[in-house]
């Protein structure tokens, strides 16, 4: 069934794009920068590829082994052609090396295109697929902010994307809350994951490989800052799961929420410039902490930790924290979102509200949870988001909600019961 369906979205593939993009005509796709350094071109090249083949309907295992084939011969191509001229830019790194994205972009979508057609006629063995994960339903909206600028990463093909192949299931989740601008939200999303799957220590030491790949993304979020002049930042909220295994790591104030038998386990202690331990690290460096609203780093940022908000390092901090814990295999579900949803609903709350947005309503008899096998819509996301808007949120909402076992045995579960609040008793290890 999975051949069958690679081949036919090959078929519409082909027949969309027969031959090879001409010069100078538009991309089918934008790429997110006017120039990018050699570092960044794996991820904004894996992110162009993935938008371009999801937006076409592509199966995700297809979609992340073409992007992963078509990204190795790139990066074996000669591509000093695309070099900008070290004066393009007056704040460019000495040494740096940039390269002009649409044209570089231009010949990573022709080899994509090389490689479908090739594939079309000699289809290669296909990954397996990680069913275990592909049951997530994911909803953001703008609200009433001008603006949109969170960013979200819902990534069941962790391994098949980076060819990791130790015999762990891997999946990764993400949420960023920009501010000042999406750009940090954008790099992160774009790059976090890539950093990630790049540490030794993935499996061995997923908290330190976690930590180091935020401290990473964040140079390297300098470096584009500094020559594109950005002054935006963004908090960062990831999970992934690893075998048995659920690891969080988060700079700021979105959090995530594991829920086991309808009871919350708390994962994490978000970062507010106001929680006694980010005041004091604050003041020992030589800032301070004030009201203005809400509490605020310098009187600047809402947050104390995040990616990006250079004017402000150290006292906004770049360094992740993470906490692990064992899956027992009695889990519900595990939700990620930003502060714009949880400054409307608490963490308590949050059993109760997944199951009713999982029950049939008047207007939509189905009900959230009545989606094919291996699979959630939105329309679970998208209640919890409504109920946040009702319950006064004005903020950019973002709600994923990965579940770890099939929501339908949910419903059967004591749903009348009102859940406590609970701290698991397997203490994550911080």
């Amino acid at each position: 069934m999975e051949e069958e369906e690679a081949q036919g979205f090959l078929r519409r593939l082909a027949e969309e794009f027969p031959a090879a993009l001409e010069d100078g005509g538009p991309l089918p796709v934008g790429p997110l920068s006017r120039r990018v350094s050699l570092e960044e071109l794996r991820g904004e090249s894996l992110e162009l590829g993935l938008r371009l083949l999801a937006a076409r309907g592509a199966p995700a295992g297809l979609a992340a082994l073409l992007c992963r084939t078509v990204l190795t011969r790139l990066l074996q191509s000669d591509l000093s052609p695309f070099h900008c001229p070290p004066e393009a830019e007056a704040n460019q790194e000495e040494d740096a090396v940039l390269l002009q994205s649409e044209a570089v972009q231009r010949l990573f979508l022709n080899q994509l295109i090389d490689v479908a057609l090739n594939w079309k006629q000699n289809l290669p063995e296909l990954p397996p697929s990680p069913s275990r994960y592909l049951r997530c339903s994911v909803h953001a909206i703008k609200n009433t902010r001008r603006k949109m600028e969170d960013k979200h990463l819902a990534l069941a093909e962790f391994n098949q994307l980076f060819g990791l192949q130790d015999g762990v299931q891997r999946a990764y989740y993400a949420v960023f809350d920009g501010h000042g601008g999406v750009d940090a939200a954008t790099f992160a999303a774009t790059h976090l994951h890539v950093t990630l799957s790049q540490q030794e220590t993935l499996q061995s030491d997923t908290g330190t490989a976690f930590k180091n790949a935020f401290r990473h993304t964040d140079d390297m979020f300098r470096g584009k800052a500094k020559r594109e002049g950005l002054r935006s930042g963004s908090t960062g909220l990831a999970v992934l799961i690893q075998g048995q295994q659920l690891t969080v790591s988060w700079l700021g104030d979105s959090q995530a929420v594991l829920v086991r038998k309808g009871e919350v386990v708390t994962l994490m202690d978000p970062h507010k410039p106001e929680r006694e331990d980010e005041k004091q690290r604050i003041e020992d460096l030589g800032g301070c902490i004030t009201f203005m609203g809400c509490w605020r780093v310098n009187g600047t940022y809402a947050v104390s930790r995040a990616i990006g908000d250079f004017d402000q390092k150290p006292y906004v901090s770049g360094d992740a924290d993470c906490s692990t814990l064992q899956l027992l295999g009695d889990e519900d579900f595990v939700l990620l979102a930003c502060d714009g949803f949880f400054d409307a609903v608490g963490p308590a709350e949050v059993p109760r509200l997944v199951l009713d947005a999982l029950r049939p309503t008047p207007t939509d008899p189905e009900g959230g949870g009545d989606a094919p096998e291996g699979a959630v819509g939105p329309e679970v996301a998208r209640r919890l988001v409504a109920h946040a808007k009702a319950a006064g949120s004005s903020d950019n909402i973002t709600v994923m909600l990965v579940f770890l076992r099939p929501p339908e045995q949910l419903l059967t579960q004591q749903a009348a019961a009102a859940p406590r609040d609970s701290t698991s008793q397997d203490a994550p290890q911080q």
